[in-house]
């Protein structure tokens, strides 16, 4: 399997295809909502879902409703949330990362879990997912991308088509101590077993930062994400509108708030037209690859 390439002629070929993300689809109405609006608006291209949420089944019918032709939909693979913890097999950040060091995840346990949340999309959006990636990364823990590769290749590797899969890592121009320690948890490991399973990967991801500062701050990094990454990067986001009525307070609501203002902003817009970046699906850029 080789590395993206883009490919075709004239104008399209001159711009930069880039794939922008919205995660923790289905996480609350209130980020629902947003990414719907965003879809409708053409300024997103995929998103992807946390299944364990009770929100799930009703957020899935809405996104049918409006927006499915128009990005993919993916499977936001899930240890960390509240959602996960409750349904038996989740724990904090710190200790997933603690656990992928010190001889990883069981395997046998995760492909069960992982079952489980590809049965749970699949048995909701009728469909397999267009891509898995990982509520904080967690698709690339030890354990986990050795089960995730392995249930993919099993469940989907007769399929003409078959999900394609992040790869966190950022682009050389945009490493930070956070970026290289999300890397460093198997980055290079899941590209390689996933490769050789046959199931193709996006290489590069952008979007990485610490959730702080204000709109013309997010702007900034928008502008220099645009800029620095290489055509097929994914660029992730996480969009969100206010959510006073949520039971679970989430620490990125304002940063979510920003995001969401911001992309359905002129000035985005403005910033695409400039780096001449043209926002496209995975799975038309990838699935070649298979």
């Amino acid at each position: 399997m080789k590395p993206f390439l883009p490919s075709g002629g004239g104008d399209v070929a001159a711009t930069k295809p880039l794939v922008l993300c919205a995660d923790d689809y289905a996480q609350s109405a209130a980020i629902s909502t947003a990414i719907r609006r965003l879809a409708m608006q053409g300024r997103l291209s995929a998103t992807s879902a946390m299944v364990l949420s009770p929100h799930w089944p009703e957020e899935a019918a809405a996104l049918q409703a409006n927006g499915r032709r128009r990005i993919d939909v993916g499977l936001h693979l899930d240890w960390t949330s509240p959602f996960a913890i409750h349904a038996g097999h989740g724990m904090t950040l710190n200790r997933a990362m603690a656990r992928a060091v010190l001889g990883g995840f069981d395997r046998a346990q995760a492909t069960a879990v992982i079952d489980r949340q590809l049965d749970a999309f699949e048995a909701v959006w009728g469909a397999p997912p267009d891509h898995v990636d990982g509520h904080q990364h967690v698709q690339q823990f030890a354990g986990i991308r050795e089960a995730l590769v392995a249930c993919l290749a099993r469940r989907y590797g007769a399929l003409a088509r078959r999900p394609w899969l992040r790869v966190s890592r950022a682009p050389a121009a945009q490493r930070t101590l956070k970026s290289g320690v999300i890397a460093a948890l198997g980055a290079n490991a899941l590209e390689k077993i996933a490769t050789s399973a046959g199931l193709a990967c996006a290489r590069w991801l952008s979007g990485i930062y610490d959730f702080q500062g204000d709109e013309a701050a997010y702007a900034h990094h928008m502008a220099q994400w645009l800029a620095t990454s290489d055509a097929g990067t994914i660029l992730m986001c996480h969009p969100g509108d206010a959510d006073t009525g949520s039971e679970d307070p989430d620490p990125i609501a304002p940063a979510r708030a920003r995001e969401a203002h911001f992309l359905a902003s002129d000035t985005f817009a403005r910033q695409l037209a400039e780096q001449r970046v043209r926002l496209v699906r995975g799975s038309a850029l990838y699935s070649a690859q298979a």
